[in-house]
C-alpha cells in the first residue's frame, strides 16, 4: 500500500532518496524498485527495520545498474546525516507520533539539498478525528497518534522553512471504514466486520480490480484517510 505517488514526487537515476520512518519498508522499498536510486529508509524500531530488511529478500538485486540500499536506526530529530544530502526525502504517516515534529521538518529541511523534493503525508483530520472518538486506546496506544493535524497549518510551517508546496491530493478512501470499525470494536480483531472488512483491504491491494480502484480515487477527495503533500527547496535555501 503506497501513499506517495512517484508521478508527483519523480525519481531521476542517481537521487540520493531518504524515507523517514520507513516503518517495514513500503517507500523505502517502492523507491529502490522505482529508479536506480540510493534508497535510504531511516526508522527507531529496529524490529521494523529488520522487517524490512527481510521484506528485500523477495526483490533480485539488478545487476550493478547504480542503485543501493539501505537502512538506519536514528532519530528524526538528531539525522546522522551531513546537510544537503538528499535530493528526495519522503515522510509519510509520521508526523503524527513525533512529539517535536517541527524538530524533525527542521532535520529534513537541513539534509534536504536546495532544489530537492520532499513529500508528507499525515492522517486527514476528520476521519481521524472520529478515529479518536471511537476509541480512547486508539491514540493512547504507545507510539500512536498524539495530535491531530490541521492540512493548511501544517503546509505553512513547512513553507516557513523555505519549501514550496506544488501539489496535494488524497490516499486509502477504502481504509477509512476499516479503521472505524476497528476503534468501535478496539482490541477485537476477531470480530466478524473487522475480519470482513480487512478481507476486502487485502484482496483489493494483491489485486487491484478496477471497481475498487475507480470507487477509490472517486471517494479520496471527500474521504481520503491521508492527505499527501509534496514541496520543492528553494535553491537558495
Amino acid at each position: 500500500m503506497q501513499t506517495v505517488d512517484f508521478g508527483h514526487l519523480p525519481l531521476a537515476a542517481g537521487d540520493v532518496v531518504l524515507d523517514l520512518g520507513c516503518g517495514e519498508g513500503r517507500h523505502v522499498i517502492s523507491a529502490y524498485l522505482s529508479a536506480q536510486v540510493h534508497s535510504i529508509g531511516v526508522d527507531l524500531s529496529l524490529p521494523d527495520l529488520l522487517t524490512t530488511r527481510e521484506k528485500m529478500r523477495d526483490f533480485d538485486a539488478p545487476a550493478d545498474d547504480g542503485r543501493s540500499f539501505g537502512l538506519s536506526s536514528a532519530s528524526a530529530l538528531a539525522l546522522p546525516f551531513a546537510d544537503n544530502t538528499f535530493d528526495k526525502i519522503i515522510c509519510s504517516e509520521v508526523l503524527e507520533h513525533i512529539p517535536d515534529y517541527r524538530a524533525a521538518l527542521r532535520e529534513i529541511q537541513r539534509v534536504l539539498k536546495p532544489g530537492g523534493l520532499f513529500c508528507a503525508s499525515v492522517p486527514r483530520r476528520w476521519p481521524e478525528k472520529l478515529c479518536w472518538l471511537l476509541s480512547e486506546e486508539y491514540h493512547n496506544t504507545p507510539g500512536g497518534h498524539i495530535r491531530i493535524f490541521r492540512a493548511a497549518e501544517l503546509r505553512r510551517e513547512i513553507e516557513s522553512l523555505g519549501l514550496q508546496h506544488y501539489h496535494r491530493h488524497w490516499a486509502h478512501a477504502l481504509h477509512v471504514p476499516f479503521w472505524w470499525l476497528k476503534c468501535l470494536f478496539w482490541g477485537n480483531d476477531e470480530q466478524w466486520l473487522v475480519r470482513q472488512y480487512h478481507r476486502l483491504l487485502v484482496w483489493d491491494i494483491m489485486q487491484r480490480p478496477r471497481l475498487t480502484r475507480v470507487s477509490e480515487q472517486l471517494l479520496n477527495p471527500l474521504m481520503g484517510k491521508s492527505v499527501v503533500m509534496y514541496f520543492r527547496k528553494g535553491a537558495t535555501a
